[in-house]
């Protein structure tokens, strides 16, 4: 009984993992098609995995315990001999059986890793630097600002609009945000938040003290590389794992579903800091996430 109700209880923290919280056992839930692809492809292989472990643990218990039980009477084993040991039939059935089921697990495999790596004009560029030990992001494309008349915008609940206007006077915005779509791009440096100064309710070694944020339900390019050694930008909600090389830019697509915190680390050993280079990527809406470019070209503090 006390079996059953640790399988359910741990059941349940592996189904429900859409935010990350304390004592987590499993990864947050995908975000993206891709990650949704490589746990629907996990969850199938398990199909054939677990018949064929079966079968195999069975197979080799029949054995161990047939031969255990004839000891050395080999005239008892003349039969077996014959139609197993020097079989034909058998060395075909268990070499052609194999190759079909690894023909069947290719075709959803090959299908998954073309999407993976198919690129989709992007309607934005997110840029993504590796220093020992932090992370620098750029937004070289700023376009979306050119769309964002704030006479036209309204402030809404979930994002903070009132305060980037008691800022700016409401008759002089327009020029304004016309200025800040043509100045230099979007560009800052990410550390992660030390135990000592972490606030109360976040994630110790996973916060960082200024986040990634980007719109949901747009294809955005990633472009990942390095200026020291050798880092990788991995999340896994998102199902990417990126090397940064110096001296090379790694191009990758990517299209988050939905508005949630996302978090993630460096995945390649780059030196005695390397466990402490959290990734952390805010979604938002495409209108909330106009603001927050807004915001941040006029450098108000978001």
């Amino acid at each position: 009984m006390r079996i059953l109700l640790f399988l359910s209880f741990f059941c349940f923290h592996l189904s429900f993992l859409d935010a990350a919280r304390v004592w987590q056992l499993g990864f947050q839930d995908p975000a993206t098609p891709i990650m949704e692809g490589i746990v629907d492809f996990h969850n199938h292989l398990m199909v054939f995995i677990l018949p064929i472990t079966v079968f195999v643990c069975w197979l080799l218990y029949r054995c161990l315990s047939f031969y255990s039980y004839q000891g050395n009477l080999r005239s008892s084993l003349s039969y077996y001999d014959e139609y197993f040991t020097h079989s034909t039939l058998l060395e075909v059935v268990w070499t052609i059986v194999p190759a079909l089921i690894l023909m069947v697990i290719a075709v959803p495999s090959f299908a998954l890793l073309y999407s993976m790596e198919e690129s989709i004009q992007p309607s934005l560029t997110l840029k993504v630097v590796g220093h020992q030990w932090y992370w620098s992001y750029e937004y070289p494309e700023v376009h979306l600002l050119e769309e964002a008349n704030p006479e036209s915008l309204k402030v809404s609940d979930l994002a903070p609009a009132e305060t980037y206007f008691k800022k700016v006077n409401l008759s002089e915005s327009k020029q304004l945000y016309y200025n800040a779509a043509t100045a230099d791009h979007l560009g800052f440096d990410s550390y992660m938040i030390a135990e000592d100064d972490l606030p109360k309710g976040c994630l110790r070694l996973l916060e960082v003290d200024r986040r990634v944020v980007l719109p949901e339900k747009t294809h955005i390019r990633v472009l990942v590389t390095a200026a020291d050694v050798l880092h990788s930008w991995a999340i896994p909600s998102f199902g990417l794992k990126i090397d940064a090389c110096p001296g090379r830019l790694n191009q990758v697509s990517l299209f988050v579903k939905r508005k949630g915190v996302y978090f993630g680390q460096c995945s390649e050993i780059c030196g005695v800091n390397h466990g402490f280079m959290p990734i952390v990527v805010k979604v938002v809406s495409k209108y909330d996430f106009k603001l927050w470019q807004v915001g941040k070209l006029l450098s108000f503090d978001l």
